[in-house]
């Protein structure tokens, strides 16, 4: 009786995401964007929370993430405080043409402060299609976002723009925070340089008549090899520079400038 192997998986890495912000600032918008992957939750409960799945190419690396959509709704604070405990990264969600929904992310920022500290998180502007509309300036909603330590994006499902941009840059802030950077950090170790190399170079350095260098207005080249070196052992020689003959000018009165 055979043994069946375990499922070859097909992803590297799985990243559990929690997309907030109020209601009706287009958290579903992104979620229905993505084509790919599963939308029906894993648990049976799923009221007021919406699931979907996608998987991204980060450096090579196939990243699976399962993407959670608390509702914006106050009655549904209490699942969001049990689906965060979880959380690997947080996506904060606003409206562009609704500044209500920008002010009301310092509110979910107090909870994920306290219901999950120290998860990185992402400022995402929302419906860019709609910029005609904007009731949020980009200088502003950027300068908080730095102010608070977080990358902004801002997003158009409609448009499919900066979507995938804005959950690979998440992924790969997750996976450097979690000891991953060695997936990305080149490598600044100093190679030693083959010995070919090593004498190509050297003699490039030596070749005849490569190594002359202008300095000062007077040239220097290296003097060729042979008996009548002198005895100092000096390698280079200086050679005098000829200058051009010059014209007397034109108003001297003296007899000796004259040209005959």
């Amino acid at each position: 009786m055979g043994t069946q192997g375990s499922p070859v998986k097909s992803y590297d890495y799985l990243l559990k995401f929690l997309l907030v912000g109020d209601s009706d600032v287009g958290k579903g918008e992104i979620l229905e964007s993505l084509q790919d992957g599963a939308s029906e939750s894993p648990y049976a409960y799923s009221n007021g929370i919406d699931y979907k799945t996608t998987t991204i190419l980060l450096d090579g690396r196939r990243v699976k993430l399962e993407l959670w959509d608390t509702s914006g709704q106050g009655r549904f604070c209490t699942i969001f405080r049990s689906y965060s405990r979880g959380a690997q990264g947080i996506l904060l969600v606003y409206d562009i043409t609704n500044r209500w929904s920008f002010d009301g992310i310092d509110r979910w920022i107090k909870e994920i402060d306290e219901h999950a500290p120290g998860v990185p998180r992402i400022l995402v502007g929302n419906r860019l299609h709609l910029a005609f509309k904007r009731q949020v300036p980009t200088e502003q909603a950027r300068s908080y976002a730095e102010k608070n330590c977080m990358t902004f994006f801002e997003v158009s499902p409609l448009c499919n723009f900066n979507v995938i941009e804005s959950f690979t840059e998440l992924s790969r802030i997750v996976l450097m925070r979690h000891g991953m950077e060695k997936i990305w950090r080149p490598n600044r170790d100093k190679l030693p340089l083959p010995v070919t190399i090593k004498s190509h170079l050297k003699s490039f350095s030596m070749a005849n008549g490569m190594n002359a260098v202008m300095m000062h207005g007077r040239s220097y080249s290296l003097a060729s090899g042979g008996s009548g070196s002198s005895s100092k052992g000096n390698s280079l020689k200086r050679s005098k520079s000829i200058r051009p003959p010059q014209s007397p000018p034109q108003n001297c009165s003296r007899n000796n400038c004259k040209i005959s």
